[in-house]
């Protein structure tokens, strides 16, 4: 997470020593005998503070708190009132899925922003050439010719949308 800029921080229910242990071998900071009201108290604080917040969780205890972040994420072994709650679903119950799911949210956010600017792109040039803005110099689009590019504007935006690939872990 934190080649991601992520700055992970574990809030658990778990008593003080075993938080500790956990978040020592991570590397990470925590709060451990978090209740529930803590944990939701906790996420709506970063929230106000600015902050982006992704919350993980799997227990009925974890549902406020997956509901109000920005992205909660579900282990897909946990209750189901946390996967109601959840934006996302991990099914394999694997945490280690997480990585591969900020990797595709990055990737599908670059191919939409590339997207974005080929179908921009193409209305920004085609339209004004085809409603005649170019006429007095002589550059002129056809309907049928601006029919033939839109559709191959859409063809190319879908190629792609089609090339995202996420390498396996």
């Amino acid at each position: 997470l934190k080649k991601y800029g992520i700055e992970p921080l574990m809030a658990t229910g778990d008593n003080e020593e075993a938080a500790q242990g956990v978040a020592e071998i991570l590397g990470i900071q925590y709060r451990a005998n978090q209740s529930p009201e803590d944990k939701y108290d906790l996420v709506e604080s970063m929230k106000n503070q600015g902050k982006t917040v992704i919350m993980v969780g799997d227990g009925v205890n974890d549902a406020p708190s997956l509901a109000m972040a920005d992205v909660g994420i579900a282990i897909g072994a946990g209750t189901q009132v946390a996967l109601d709650s959840a934006d996302v679903i991990l099914t394999q119950s694997d945490p280690g899925d997480i990585e591969s799911f900020i990797e595709l949210a990055n990737k599908t956010t670059s191919k939409m922003k590339q997207n974005l600017v080929w179908g921009a792109g193409y209305n920004f040039i085609a339209i004004p050439i085809a409603a005649g803005l170019l006429a007095p110099i002589g550059i002129t689009l056809g309907p049928a010719f601006g029919a033939v590019l839109m559709s191959l504007s859409t063809v190319i935006v879908a190629i792609n949308a089609m090339l995202l690939k996420l390498e396996p872990k």
